[in-house]
């Protein structure tokens, strides 16, 4: 590709702006062919851009030869630039089409495709993902992350009609942040570091600067699962409140969550219906269930939880078929949450924390964090971890106020508002144990 292969060619408009009432005006677009065919008499492509697609269209016996032969050479996924004249059609999609009058080709993709991106020809998981710069050309693809972006708006907008401060966090970092965590190794400079796992150290920190803060970015997390829900690279939607406690940060999540749902049905239908995904609104207050009430749903339907341990995949699912829809666990045991999780008020072997499940999976967990000098560094001591590796954090919650928090998954609520069955699906280039490429 030269650079000058656009010339003096920009595009004048997108493909869902061209309407009948341009029918005579001189348009210029811009994208990739999706489709084409030669019906005799009369040669077409689709061209497809972020807005929609658009039809390009030729009658042979009033085009140039020259054009004709610059559209046999089009190949499925070439990039090209093609300026014409709008003409109303009732047989084109929209009652809308282009006569070119020029069309550059800007990229011509070479045949056969790794994969189709029509989806006509159906590709395994694996062979997607190797090929993902064209997998995400597919509609369903596009669909997702149309609504994670309408998600990601939703989420931001929110936090900030609240007086949350946007942040970013350090994301090489000296010493994990629970333990037991997993962490990436990396060199620096002349000692090992890590990737961070989380930012909550610096968001409670911070709490006492700007009192309320949020971060989307990426987690990493060195475990080996192989599941449809699991990556070693996410990206979390933290935030930290002062002068809050747990069921502060409940009531913040759940309007938060509501709105993010009421958004996507709004904004995205087309992408819904191109999904096949039927996205049912969510009401507050979200049920509530303590963890022993938890136990005690399980047991009764035979799933036996040994108390204070963790749920593991079949008691989610399973509780997922006795809880419907979003919902809270609340009250976990002190021993299984990380230090920095404060107790609870009306029981010192719990936890102030809690969780938002939808179904069987996990999307957030959070609670009231310790504030108190002595208390932070007994409880570091109560998990075998050293105060002197935790010093700098320790030395830095100097007079910050009470504070609550949550981090929830925004790879995984994406999987909830497309219906996705699997995590990769919801991410650009995912990071598991077995890939690291594209």
């Amino acid at each position: 590709m030269k650079l000058d292969d656009l010339g003096n060619l920009r595009r004048t408009h997108f493909s869902t702006q061209i309407t009948p009432k341009l029918a005579g005006k001189e348009v210029i677009v811009m994208g990739r062919v999706v489709d084409m065919r030669d019906l005799g008499g009369i040669k077409f492509f689709i061209l497809s851009d972020i807005a929609g697609v658009i039809q390009i269209t030729t009658p042979k016996a009033k085009t140039d030869k020259k054009l004709l032969a610059k559209i046999d050479e089009l190949t499925k996924e070439s990039s090209v630039a093609v300026k014409g004249k709008v003409v109303a059609a009732k047989q084109a999609p929209k009652g809308v089409e282009v006569l070119p009058l020029e069309i550059r080709i800007l990229n011509l993709a070479s045949t056969p495709l790794p994969l189709d991106p029509r989806g006509r020809v159906k590709a395994n998981l694996d062979t997607r993902l190797d090929a993902r710069g064209l997998d995400l050309r597919r509609s369903e693809s596009i669909a997702i992350f149309k609504i994670r972006h309408q998600a990601v708006q939703a989420i931001r907008e929110y936090l900030i009609s609240q007086y949350f401060i946007e942040v970013h966090t350090p994301k090489i970092v000296a010493t994990a942040t629970e333990s037991g965590a997993a962490l990436f190794p990396v060199s620096y400079f002349d000692r090992e570091a890590f990737l961070s796992q989380s930012p909550q150290l610096y968001k409670e920190v911070l709490t006492g600067c700007f009192e309320r803060v949020f971060e989307i970015g990426p987690i990493f997390r060195a475990e080996e699962h192989d599941t449809p829900r699991h990556l070693n690279e996410a990206i979390s939607v933290d935030i930290e409140a002062a002068y809050s406690t747990a069921d502060d940060v409940m009531e913040i999540l759940e309007e938060l969550v509501v709105r993010v749902f009421d958004r996507v049905k709004l904004k995205c239908a087309d992408e819904l219906k191109v999904l096949g995904h039927k996205l049912e609104g969510l009401k507050k207050p979200f049920p509530r269930v303590t963890y022993d009430e938890a136990l005690h749903k399980l047991e009764r339907a035979g799933v036996k939880v040994p108390w204070g341990e963790d749920l593991p995949t079949p008691a989610e699912k399973k509780l997922a078929e006795l809880v419907d829809g979003a919902y809270f666990v609340v009250d976990w045991p002190m021993k299984i949450k990380p230090f920095y999780t404060a107790h609870h008020p009306r029981d010192p072997k719990l936890a102030h924390a809690f969780d938002l499940m939808f179904g069987e999976l996990e999307l957030a967990s959070g609670g009231t964090r310790i504030h108190q000098h002595e208390l932070l560094v007994k409880r570091l001591k109560e998990k075998g971890l050293s105060p002197e590796n935790f010093e700098s954090h320790i030395r830095n919650m100097m007079a910050v106020p009470p504070h609550a928090g949550f981090g929830l998954g925004l790879d995984r609520l994406t999987m909830v508002l497309t219906g996705s069955d699997n995590i990769r699906e919801c991410v650009l280039f995912p990071r598991d144990r077995k890939r690291l490429t594209p």
